[in-house]
């Protein structure tokens, strides 16, 4: 929702709340006009409005919306909502209280007092009274705030909607690289003259990769070791490619289980690491590392790059946004991710809440 009617909403509500002070303070006058020194009492009258009405509704309001609401009320504590919300309307109350009983002038309060001279009880019934003022402006304040979140959770999903095609797309064209495909094509055509077996055992991963691709990925989640599985193939099949054996590192730690997992999660960002480490004859030149725990399955990708390349890395498969937010509509809030780019060494953390 844009900001500009967020702020119109809050200037209607206030908008309608100046204009009933307005009408009682209208009353007041039409009563009192012929009374002694009107001016001053329907001066007083105002300030009583001010801190009677005005300002336990203004801290209500405010407090509520800011804080209740996306602390409490948007997380379902209903009853700690409930508790919090009366306490924060009824110290708005004594604020609204004292500033009644210390800032309006002595004459006026003198006319106060006799009012209503039954000491604490009467102090318990404006309290009371102001502190109903405010729980009333905070739920105007919380029904503002849930329907402003109603509204842009509304409109992500229908962004994410017009996205998913998009996203559909690009995620098979970067699970289907031609250069890989290609050249580990070519690679294992020459291998079958050096080592046939070996060619066979290469060629085996590269069908088990595309089964992998064109069926488990069609589930919204798969286990945690088919995952792996199919970047240790990845990454072999990478390897052919260089004769340096130590070009990656890559290393799972922990109790893999039961868990399960969006398929191609990690895989883009490994990718990425391939297409951009230049230099194949660096030890280590990419390091990846999964780390499972009891709560959370973390990925660390690391590759070092050239900075001052001579040729531009191609540019396929997913990029960084739509990675993003790929990640936003399968775990919401249940996920970290952390992108660093410095001396020559870009690095991903990727945290994901497990269950």
């Amino acid at each position: 929702m844009k900001k500009s009617f967020i702020v119109l909403l809050h200037i209607g509500f206030w908008a309608c709340y100046f204009i009933l002070i307005a009408i009682m303070l209208g009353v007041y006058f039409r009563s009192n006009v012929h009374a002694n020194n009107p001016e001053a009492r329907i001066l007083n009258a105002l300030k009583s409005l001010l801190f009677f009405a005005f300002l336990p509704s203004f801290i209500s309001y405010w407090t509520y919306y800011l804080l209740l609401f996306p602390r409490y009320l948007q997380h379902k504590k209903v009853f700690l909502s409930v508790i919090h919300g009366i306490t924060i309307s009824a110290i708005a109350a004594i604020i609204g209280y004292i500033m009644i009983r210390y800032s309006i002038e002595s004459g006026y309060m003198v006319d106060m007092d006799d009012a209503g001279k039954h000491g604490r009880s009467t102090a318990v019934t404006v309290i009371v009274a102001m502190t109903l003022i405010g729980l009333v402006s905070g739920v105007v304040a919380l029904i503002i705030k849930g329907f402003i979140n109603w509204f842009n959770e509304k409109k992500l999903k229908e962004e994410l909607k017009e996205k998913n095609h998009e996203m559909e797309m690009a995620l098979i064209k970067s699970k289907l690289d031609p250069h890989l495909l290609f050249n580990t094509i070519n690679n294992i055509d020459a291998l079958i003259i050096k080592d046939a077996v070996e060619a066979s055992d290469y060629l085996n991963k590269l069908s088990d990769m595309m089964r992998f691709m064109l069926y488990e990925t069609m589930a919204e989640k798969i286990l945690l070791s088919q995952e792996i599985e199919y970047i240790e193939k990845y990454i072999a099949l990478q390897k052919i490619r260089t004769a340096n054996a130590n070009y990656i590192h890559f290393t799972v730690s922990g109790n893999i289980g039961n868990r399960y997992i969006a398929p191609m999660i990690f895989i883009p960002f490994i990718e990425n690491a391939f297409k951009h480490t230049t230099n194949k004859k660096i030890e280590n030149a990419i390091t990846v590392t999964i780390l499972i725990t009891d709560k959370k399955i973390k990925m660390v990708c690391e590759n070092k790059f050239d900075s001052k390349p001579k040729v531009r890395p191609v540019n396929s498969g997913l990029g960084n946004e739509l990675i993003q937010k790929r990640l936003q509509l399968i775990y919401a809030d249940k996920h970290l991710l952390e992108i660093n780019k410095n001396n020559e060494l870009y690095s991903v953390h990727l945290t994901i809440n497990n269950g």
